[in-house]
């Protein structure tokens, strides 16, 4: 006789929980790095690799292309979304736009609970190491985590889910970048000190202060990402300094 609980653990997986997990490796995979710019998407490679469908893995593809991280070319399948530098510095200039108005908006409603919240982010964040060795970079995901939770904490009061969605999407189009200077800007950069003056004056009140702190904090990333000739070979040629 077969029961109940046997038939629920013999059920197939629905292909919307399949997808959503297939989704959920494919994009850590492509903010890692570990699919790397540009390479195309073979069909048969993605299957066997996160042993799945084809149909889960187009609706993962479909939804990472609406993401902005992978791209559909006609009659060419897919591919991880490429780089460029003017790509970058559109990018970073959308986030700085969309991330001022998010952060004056929940600067304006503030609350003691959401004061709290962002102290509590930024503590976690300044006690943590950004590298897991004195000696060498070495990058550690608690940091990372830690550092997406301040600054979604910063604008989390905005009131307005859907900017806040739009805000995440960018932080994860910028993350690819980062990604691959981390190791220079790591050595070049005092993101600790800079986190703490934008919260200092996100809770003192000063709206001006904190929306150019966090626009020049992401200007400052683009630019050493902008001058890495590991990621842009081109400014070899060009004579622009690494």
């Amino acid at each position: 006789m077969v029961t109940t609980s046997a038939l629920r653990l013999a059920s197939p997986v629905p292909s919307s929980t399949q997808a959503s997990t297939v989704y959920d490796r494919l994009r850590d995979d492509l903010l890692s790095g570990r699919l790397e710019p540009g390479r195309k998407l073979q069909m048969r490679f993605l299957t066997e690799m996160y042993q799945t469908g084809q149909t889960p893995l187009r609706e993962a593809l479909n939804r990472l292309t609406a993401d902005g991280l992978v791209e559909c070319r006609e009659q060419r399948g897919f591919s991880v979304a490429d780089i460029s530098r003017n790509e970058l510095v559109e990018l970073t200039k959308t986030r700085c736009w969309v991330e001022s108005l998010a952060l004056r908006e929940s600067i304006a409603a503030s609350t003691p609970q959401w004061e709290e919240q962002l102290l509590l982010a930024g503590h976690r964040l300044g006690k943590t190491p950004r590298s897991l060795k004195s000696e060498q970079f070495e990058d550690n995901p608690e940091w990372e985590r830690l550092h997406r939770a301040f600054h979604r904490t910063l604008i989390g009061n905005c009131g307005s889910q859907s900017l806040i969605a739009f805000c995440g999407q960018l932080a994860d189009q910028l993350y690819r970048y980062r990604r691959l200077s981390i190791q220079k800007a790591f050595l070049s950069r005092h993101v600790a000190d800079e986190h703490q003056a934008i919260m200092s004056a996100v809770l003192s009140g000063g709206t001006d202060q904190a929306v150019a702190l966090i626009a020049a904090h992401y200007q400052q990333t683009a630019e050493v990402i902008l001058r890495d000739r590991r990621i842009f070979p081109e400014l070899q040629d060009s004579g622009e300094l690494a």
